[in-house]
């Protein structure tokens, strides 16, 4: 399957452009209260009602993180912060982080993950603790995502199986059927398609109907790009990366992910039912870099808000 160049759009099948266009509609992006600091105006750079996750690092303060979700809600935008297990001390702490984004942000959805760190700072480890306290039910949360590892996490599986993933997301997927919180998997980047697919299709066969919504590295130096991905695990498709620092006459070429999305959208285009549903990008080289390539490559306006979403 020829994948796409947008730079020479004749040479690209009209048909190959479209599905991307389609794929990319409605994709969310991620920042930190850090780079959001960059962006004079988010509205000069994203669609209408973009879903932005705000990443909660270790180290960043409740404050800063409420701040930047305010202020990007005040510019129109559904916000998701992160709740990373392993940094929230105690039940208390996270009904007050709870009651701060919903009070003074309007913030309903979230995003639940066990975190980076090792060690728990307190009672929570996993993002299973966190979704059987009740406290985002009883929040009144209507959104709720979790985290999804197309190649496997060793945080999490150190002999480098999916076992413990796997039994995860049983786990999720048995909780969205008893509760009125939409649900979604969101998952780490990869730099190959066909992993992704094999693993979304397994997700199928074992009867885990979350909706994907895929997780891809936005464009960057290929530095960049390789540094984070050892930092976040990436798997077997890293080698993506790898096979292209080894050609002198792309090194110093910022990494596209144009090849990864074609492929992805093509699929998604001859198989309807495949469970990715939407893109979230990760801009490790710059909020305003992978806003621009997303609109360059057929992202527009957000759809509307689906029921499974």
């Amino acid at each position: 399957m020829a994948l796409l160049n947008f730079k020479k759009r004749d040479a690209a099948p009209a048909t190959a452009g479209l599905d991307v266009e389609a794929f990319l509609q409605g994709y969310s992006i991620e920042v930190m209260p850090r780079t959001a600091e960059k962006v004079e105006d988010f509205s000069a750079i994203l669609p209408a009602g973009t879903r932005v996750y705000i990443a909660h690092i270790e180290g960043t303060p409740i404050e800063d993180m409420v701040a930047t979700a305010r202020r990007i809600a005040g510019e129109g935008y559904d916000v998701m912060p992160h709740f990373p297990a392993r940094i929230i001390p105690d039940a208390a702490t996270l009904a007050d982080w709870i009651a701060r984004y919903q009070g003074e942000a309007g913030v309903d959805q979230a995003l639940l993950l066990a975190g980076g760190v090792k060690e728990p700072v307190g009672a929570f480890h996993s993002s299973m603790q966190l979704m059987e306290t009740g406290l985002f039910d009883k929040a009144g949360f209507k959104r709720l995502h979790v985290a999804g590892h197309p190649e496997g996490n060793r945080d999490i599986d150190p002999d480098g199986s999916d076992w413990n993933v796997s039994e995860a997301l049983q786990w999720k997927q048995k909780f969205s059927e008893r509760t009125d919180a939409a649900m979604a998997i969101a998952t780490q980047f990869a730099f190959e398609a066909q992993p992704v697919i094999a693993w979304v299709d397994r997700l199928a066969r074992e009867g885990i109907a979350l909706p994907v919504h895929i997780g891809i590295a936005g464009p960057a130096k290929l530095q960049t790009l390789i540094k984070f991905a050892i930092a976040c695990g990436v798997g077997p498709s890293l080698k993506v990366l790898q096979r292209r620092a080894m050609d002198v006459t792309k090194l110093v070429l910022p990494y596209e992910p144009t090849d990864v999305v074609a492929a992805l959208a093509a699929h998604k285009a001859a198989n309807p039912a495949f469970g990715i549903e939407q893109v979230h990008f990760f801009p490790l080289g710059g909020i305003k870099t992978c806003a621009a390539w997303a609109r360059d490559n057929g992202g527009a306006a957000a759809q509307p808000m689906r029921a499974s979403a």
